[in-house]
This record gives C-alpha cells, structure tokens and sequence, in this order.
C-alpha cells in the first residue's frame, strides 16, 4: 500500500482557483462591458460622443445598431455604428458638474459648521471673561 494523492485537496484546490479566477478576472470584466452597453444604449440626440477612433460628433439620428453624428465646423455627417462608441462627453460632463456641485456644498456645509463652532467658542470665552470680572470686583 502506498501512499495515495489525496483526490479531495487537489478538487478543492481547482475550485478555489476558478473562485478568484471569476472574482479578479471574469465579474470585472462583466462589469465593463455592462457600464459600456449601458451607456451605449443611453445615448440620446444631441450628446456629444467620442468614437473608438477618436472622432468627436454631436448624435443627430439614432436607429436601431448605428447612429448619425455631426463632426467639425462644416457639420460633416458620418453614420458609426453604437459599438464604435467610446464615450459619451455630454454625461461625462453632466457628472463632473454634478460632482463638482456636490462638493462644494459638502465645503460650504463644513465652512458653516466651522463658524458655528467658533461661535459658541467665543461665547463660551465671554462667558468666562465676565466671571472673571466679577471675581475681581469683588476682591477690590
């Protein structure tokens, strides 16, 4: 009788390797490309775009698998199919302000909590102050 690789730890083993291969690999992946259809299928007239090859151009028409951009100064017309869309400028841009909005309502909402703060500091000191005033009054 000799000694026998063990069946069980070599199964587990596999499967604890698919498990982080699917959790580091596969589900990010997963996620990109459902953000990227996502925002494929949310364009609307009117946003401006960015094509997988670069090109710029506000959406004029939209059909069922392609779409109708405007490009340059003279308004050129090129018709791109949706998977050629890498970006939408108009939602990005949409983001950033909102972004941008919200954090300066979190700075102006620190900015009021930190004047109250001093406030009642400086009034907790007058309070003190006074009491002290009054020490000495009644010691002279």
């Amino acid at each position: 009788m000799g000694a026998q690789g063990g069946g069980i730890p070599t199964i587990v083993l596999l499967v604890i390797m698919f498990v982080l291969m699917y959790f580091l690999m596969i589900r990010p992946q997963k996620k990109k490309q459902k953000a990227e259809e996502e925002l494929r299928n949310n364009i609307q007239i009117g946003d401006e775009i960015t094509t997988i090859g670069g090109i710029l151009g506000r959406v004029v028409t939209i059909k069922e698998d392609s779409l109708v951009i405007e490009t340059g100064a003279d308004r050129n017309k090129m018709r791109i199919t949706r998977w050629a869309i890498s970006t939408n400028n108009t939602a990005a841009e949409k983001a950033e302000q909102e972004k941008k909005a919200a954090k300066d309502a979190a700075e102006k909402a620190k900015q009021e909590r930190i004047a109250a703060a001093q406030e009642k500091a400086g009034k907790k000191k007058k309070g003190k102050k006074g009491s002290d005033d009054d020490i000495e009054s009644k010691l002279n």
